[in-house]
């Protein structure tokens, strides 16, 4: 057996994020939660994660609020969807503590410094981790890399921005230019992972209250994203592929491609830039873009996590 990928989770909790908490505490070695504001305000994705932590009853894993802002931009969330607590849907039970801390970008940069080797895997707007990337500039080379869902050469904000990019573009575009390892879940992959009724009756069917609760949660968030798109089978579960793309890499397929992200323009703001040209000239590749996965064999990575949680 290998060892656990060594992570830790910055998050904006959100139906899909519950999930890779989830996942990311069976199949990693999971190392804290940080929370963004995203999804939902800041006060409520912390909450959130502190109901998710109590759910999956380790009672060493931490959770650390951060960012209430972008770093520009005004704060944007996504009611619509995810509803206006962020995990709509779901009786959820009240959390046995708050936060350990209100300090994400310190907790970050001192865990990172204390042990090098570790994978910075953000699922919500990329805040902490610019911040945290701008107060250290030795995280760099200390981090083992980056993991992050966003972007897409498609939108689901705008035409061309996803949300996470879109909601803090500044921030997005510092991650995507720090220079070392960089892993992208786009649009493009993550509707490949859709929460079929049958994949949420199979996480109905696993024993214990997380698998209720989950399963609840997936059926909201089908509805949402069903009633506003064209021939859904179920909502795209984003979040757990920045995840299990680290801990079980023979279930993806990517490509080397140079990625920016705009930060300006009416249309345009939050758009990832993924020169795919065969052109000579084209920039350095920076990132690995995911571009396929298994998806039956990554929905059963998640009724694992989930029965194993029980």
């Amino acid at each position: 057996m290998t060892a656990a990928i060594p992570m830790l989770l910055d998050c904006d909790p959100g139906h899909d994020d519950a999930i890779a908490i989830v996942a990311a505490a069976h199949h990693a070695e999971l190392l804290g939660i940080t929370t963004v504001a995203g999804n939902a305000p800041l006060d409520r994705t912390t909450y959130n994660a502190c109901v998710l932590r109590d759910l999956i009853g380790d009672p060493k894993l931490t959770v650390h609020a951060g960012a209430a802002r972008p770093l520009v931009a005004e704060p944007r969330h996504a009611d619509e969807i995810h509803g206006v607590s962020g995990l709509d849907g779901a009786e959820l039970p009240a959390p046995d503590r708050g936060a350990d801390s209100d300090d994400a970008v310190g907790f970050i940069i001192d865990t990172c410094r204390a042990r090098e080797g570790i994978w910075l895997v953000a699922v919500g707007p990329c805040t902490n981790v610019a911040l945290a990337l701008r107060a250290a500039p030795d995280l760099g080379r200390r981090i083992a890399g980056i993991s992050l869902m966003g972007g897409g050469t498609f939108g689901n904000r705008t035409a061309v921005a996803e949300f996470n990019i879109w909601a803090d573009p500044h921030a997005g575009a510092v991650v995507f230019a720090h220079g070392g390892p960089l892993i992208q879940a786009p649009l493009d992959l993550t509707f490949q992972l859709q929460a079929t009724p049958a994949r949420i009756d199979a996480v109905r069917q696993t024993p214990g209250r997380l698998g209720t609760v989950l399963a609840d949660l997936l059926t909201f968030f089908s509805g949402t994203y069903c009633s506003r798109y064209d021939a859904m089978q179920g909502a795209p579960v984003h979040d757990p592929c920045a995840v299990l793309a680290l801990t079980h890499p023979g279930l993806f397929q990517s490509v080397r491609r140079h990625v920016t992200v705009e930060t300006v323009g009416h249309d345009t703001a939050g758009m990832t830039v993924i020169d795919q040209r065969q052109l000579v000239e084209r920039p350095a590749a920076n990132t690995d873009v995911l571009i396929k996965l298994d998806a039956d064999a990554v929905w059963k990575l998640i009724t694992e996590a989930i029965a194993a949680n029980a």
